[in-house]
């Protein structure tokens, strides 16, 4: 047995009557796509349901996998407290998927959990197979700030869990969709809103799993989308299967999107490993004899740390300026479009701006309390960029930055928070000076003093 089908359901609370109080009645079409879901799920008789869920336990950088042999849950948040549910755990699922994540180098497991109770995104798909179906096992996953490929590819280790265990497994992917829709929903309207509700339900329809994997992470942003990284997670479990796929409903009446999709396993089709053709849209191309010197220099620096565990000696054909000059420099590492490293220093702490690189690139990769330190297995998806400060200026007012043009330095005795310019999403100079002052655990209220800094960024 396999993952033999796969559902996306939204989670509203209002759904459930109890809560609803005569509001549910606006997404009669939902409600109703809920139930034959869960008349699909019962007819199917699943051993196990793997559910992700958005509003499980979440990390920047890490899957959590809930452990233990059961939990309980309950809508008192909702003022429903008599209203709730008690799920058995499948124990020997979640430790073979465990084991597998280690071994693949994907960062999952059952470590950090904060709260074991069963959270709504778990609950409201559950209430409507509960009505139907009983007999099963759970194992509840939680996203995670990583790029959408580490999804997909959980949800093949999850595929291969099923395999190697002979489960019939059925995957529920709990999300709703943006909650920008309209000016009185809950977060406003944003015009991203409806435009990714429009592209991700055809996705569903079409069972476009590529297109769950490739949108931009600034347009998610904008829409407030919720539940995308549930439904790589999901894109995963297909690997290398062509689906049936059908959207059943879409709503928003209340300015936050629902949608209903079913998935089920039509045929084998080695065209659809989408990790593969993802990576392979999103490998950097670098052609060494055109690079910048500077950035050639940072990645040579973190290639030979990565691949030998030696820093790497002075390259002979470098420009005079990184030899002869002093400066603070900061290397920036991306991959599939998100940060995976940044550290630099805000002046010279070496004999030149080439030195300064080559110790920096290896601190960025391996050093950034953020991240894991960079495997060698990303070594060819990494992206990297020189930033060279100029001299730093002493300032009187924020109306003297410009989030474009100019980095900022916030200090408040010995603590010192610094945010380069021209970062994707920061727009503000408001919104500047705040991530600075969180970077350097300085609080909102207390006095700072400001500088700025222009700085040459080499790409």
């Amino acid at each position: 047995m396999s993952v033999t089908a796969a559902f996306i359901m939204p989670h509203p609370p209002i759904i459930l009557p109890q809560i609803g109080r005569g509001e549910e009645k606006k997404i009669q079409k939902t409600t109703e796509a809920c139930r034959e879901v869960a008349r699909q799920i019962a007819a199917l008789k699943p051993q196990t349901i793997v559910l992700t869920s958005p509003h499980s336990i979440m990390y920047a950088d890490y899957f959590h996998i809930s452990p233990g042999t059961e939990a309980r849950g309950d809508f008192r948040q909702f003022r429903q407290p008599e209203l709730g549910m008690k799920v058995e755990y499948d124990t020997d699922f979640v430790k073979m998927l465990c084991a597998k994540a280690n071994i693949a180098d994907i960062p999952a497991g059952t470590l950090g959990e904060r709260d074991k109770t069963l959270d709504h995104g778990t609950m409201i798909p559950l209430s409507f197979v509960n009505e139907q179906y009983t007999d099963y096992k759970l194992v509840r996953i939680g996203l995670s700030g990583l790029p959408p490929i580490y999804h997909y590819r959980l949800g093949k280790l999850i595929k291969e869990t099923a395999d190697d265990l002979h489960r019939n497994v059925v995957f529920l992917a709990s999300g709703d969709l943006s909650h920008k829709l309209l000016p009185d929903g809950p977060y406003g309207f944003a015009a991203e809103g409806p435009a990714f509700d429009k592209q991700v339900t055809r996705a569903m329809d079409e069972g476009d799993f590529l297109q769950f994997l490739s949108f931009d992470e600034n347009f998610c942003d904008a829409a407030g989308e919720c539940g995308l990284r549930s439904f790589q997670i999901m894109a995963g479990a297909f690997d290398g299967v062509d689906v049936n796929s059908k959207l059943l409903s879409y709503e928003g009446p209340f300015g936050v999107g629902y949608g209903v999709a079913t998935f089920s396993v039509a045929k084998n089709d080695t065209a659809r490993h989408f990790d593969v053709i993802y990576r392979e849209q999103n490998m950097p191309k670098y052609d060494e004899t055109q690079m910048d010197p500077y950035v050639r220099l940072a990645k040579y620096s973190l290639e030979t740390y990565i691949k030998t565990g030696e820093r790497a000696t002075m390259p002979d054909d470098l420009p005079e300026e990184m030899l002869n000059r002093e400066a603070g420099v900061f290397v920036s590492l991306k991959e599939y479009g998100q940060l995976r490293g940044c550290i630099g220093t805000i002046g010279p702490t070496t004999s030149s701006i080439a030195a300064e690189i080559l110790r920096n690139a290896v601190s960025s990769g391996s050093e950034d309390p953020r991240f894991n330190p960079v495997n060698r297995n990303e070594l060819n998806m990494l992206v990297y960029s020189v930033d060279v400060l100029d001299v730093l200026e002493d300032i009187d007012s924020p109306s003297q930055l410009d989030v474009k043009r100019y980095g900022v330095i916030v200090t408040n005795g010995r603590r010192r928070g610094l945010l380069l310019p021209n970062i994707d999403g920061v727009d503000t100079v408001e919104q500047q000076i705040n991530i600075a002052r969180q970077k350097a655990g300085i609080g909102p209220d207390e006095q700072v003093k400001l500088q700025r800094f222009k700085v040459v960024r080499h790409k």
